[in-house]
């Protein structure tokens, strides 16, 4: 698994002026991959817009190594970095405390009488979006630490796709410290993602140690 790293080109409006919606982003970290067009194997990526001491990087979470040339595309040059994340994923254990971000679509399904396929809604409220998380945490093996957590952003994105109308998107950013229950599930969910919306920066979640 490899965790990489770009810095956006914000102030070059010329550069990323095809960056206006979620498909172009998914369409951005898909050409990062050029072998994968090649063979006819896509694998699954996670990924999200962190911004940072006011600039906003790209991060992605992948099994193979992008080519840094192209996740550069709409980056600054010489940004673009790949790290192997098997190391820090092998060095998590139970009881350890972590801080983490996590950018979900929390969402719930509505029955349908006629025995069709729930509908997906989103969820409304702050505290119907903290519930999302808490509902979710032992599965995805930690414990959220008491008072310790919070949303810290919540926005909808537009995204847009070919002969489909464009669709809005519900984006909630989570921040603060959890406790390993099981490490196992938890790097599972760090690989795989929690949620829906994983093609449009939706599911990533990451930590570093809180001491």
């Amino acid at each position: 698994m490899y965790l990489s790293r770009v810095e956006i080109d914000s102030f070059n409006r010329r550069k990323i002026r095809e960056l206006t919606h979620l498909g172009a982003y998914h369409n951005w970290v898909e050409s990062s991959f050029p072998n994968e067009f090649e063979t006819g194997e896509k694998s699954r990526k996670l990924w999200r817009i962190d911004r940072v001491h006011g600039k906003n990087y790209l991060l992605v979470v992948s099994d193979k190594k992008p080519d840094l040339t192209a996740l550069e595309k709409y980056g600054v040059e010489g940004s673009g970095a790949t790290k192997n994340y098997e190391q820090f994923l092998s060095q998590i254990r139970d009881g350890q405390t972590y801080r983490f971000k996590a950018v979900l679509n929390p969402v719930y399904s509505v029955h349908q009488d006629n025995n069709e396929r729930g509908k997906v809604v989103p969820e409304i409220t702050v505290e119907q979006q903290l519930k999302f998380l808490e509902n979710r945490a032992e599965k995805y093996g930690f414990k959220l630490i008491e008072n310790n957590y919070a949303i810290t952003e919540r926005k909808r994105e537009i995204l847009r796709k070919e002969r489909q109308k464009p669709i809005k998107i519900s984006k909630v950013t989570y921040e603060g410290l959890l406790t390993v229950t099981s490490s196992d599930l938890l790097k599972n969910a760090l690989i795989n993602g929690i949620g829906r919306e994983k093609a449009y920066g939706c599911g990533m979640m990451t930590i570093i140690p809180a001491y």
